[in-house]
């Protein structure tokens, strides 16, 4: 049986895994850290796989309820699937869920020549959800960067998207405040470089009120970090360029063009993306529910994890009882 020991983080534009079990007793940092997850991801009732899709193998966690609706759950930058096992433990119990890792994250294995623009991850994911045969009425959440690829997804397709969930979503906004993207370049700062970078990062920027994390597998998570290293500095390149040259209205479109119903949860106290882009996403959304967490930084699906999932299950009732205004008319 398995015992709950810590709490540990996961951010999205800088993140990592969160809470943890009673593990057997590992000496390396990382097989630590991987054994920890594993044993999440069992408590989550989540189970590990991998699907090829062209020149991508794509690592994922399905579980749940087989014939259930579809829950797509999307991390964000130097993040991966494990960011979401807090809230998919709520879900499991209801709906069919799949957490991907994107390419350069996690587990999942991308070519080297990926291109890493937003409308490239948003193309992946599009091909992973075909591959795996879930494109019908699905629901799908992203947090930071993958709010963004959410975004442009369920625009894109919007016939199928039966619901969307924002936490803290990535995006071009008119006024930031003074959050991290008000400068593109100081994304940059963002990376795991050197030892002692994913401590800064972990608690002094993605969470408003870090927990304690145990020094193994702070360990565990940096390394893993710093492999990959190379992929993340040339995603961050990429989404600086596509920051600077792509206009605010280019993301509003995307967000206007959105038909499913939009849960919005967005942390008071976020530090990379200022609360206050919300009005301004609000503006462009049709169909959207707003909340607000306090004293909460940029992961609410950690520091945050029960409002979180309680207030998204309760959207997801709702949103699955409404019928999608472009399905044909009944005979």
């Amino acid at each position: 049986m398995l015992k709950k020991i810590i709490l540990s983080v996961a951010i999205s534009l800088t993140t990592f895994s969160q809470f943890s079990f009673a593990a057997p007793l590992v000496t390396d940092s990382v097989a630590l850290m991987q054994s920890v997850l594993q044993q999440e991801r069992q408590w989550a009732g989540l189970e590990s796989k991998t699907i090829k899709v062209g020149d991508t193998t794509f690592a994922y966690s399905e579980g749940g309820v087989k014939d259930a609706p579809t829950v797509l759950l999307v991390h964000g930058f130097s993040g991966s699937r494990d960011n979401w096992n807090r809230i998919a433990h709520k879900l499991t119990k209801q709906y069919h869920v799949v957490a991907l890792d994107l390419p350069a994250h996690g587990d999942t294995i991308a070519p080297a020549n990926f291109g890493y623009q937003l409308a490239d991850l948003s193309d992946a994911v599009r091909q992973f959800v075909l591959a795996l045969g879930i494109q019908k009425d699905l629901h799908i959440a992203g947090h930071s960067l993958g709010g963004g690829i959410a975004v442009l997804y369920s625009a894109l397709y919007f016939l199928e998207v039966k619901s969307l969930l924002l936490v803290d979503t990535a995006g071009v906004y008119d006024k930031v405040g003074k959050s991290l993207i008000a400068k593109p370049e100081d994304l940059r700062n963002m990376l795991v470089r050197k030892t002692g970078d994913f401590e800064r990062l972990a608690t002094k920027i993605a969470m408003y009120q870090p927990p304690f994390i145990p020094k193994e597998l702070m360990e565990g998570y940096e390394k893993i970090h710093l492999k990959h290293l190379p992929e993340h500095e040339t995603l961050i390149n990429a989404l600086i360029e596509q920051m600077k040259f792509t206009k605010s209205d280019t993301f509003q479109m995307a967000a206007h063009s959105i038909e499913a119903p939009t849960l919005v949860i967005w942390g008071e106290k976020d530090a990379i993306i200022d609360v206050s882009v919300v009005d301004e996403l609000k503006q462009h959304l049709k169909n959207e529910e707003v909340i607000i967490l306090k004293d909460v930084g940029h992961t609410p699906i950690l520091e945050a994890d029960y409002p979180v999932s309680e207030a998204y299950l309760a959207f997801l009732a709702k949103a699955q009882a409404m019928p999608n205004k472009f399905a044909p008319a009944p005979k």
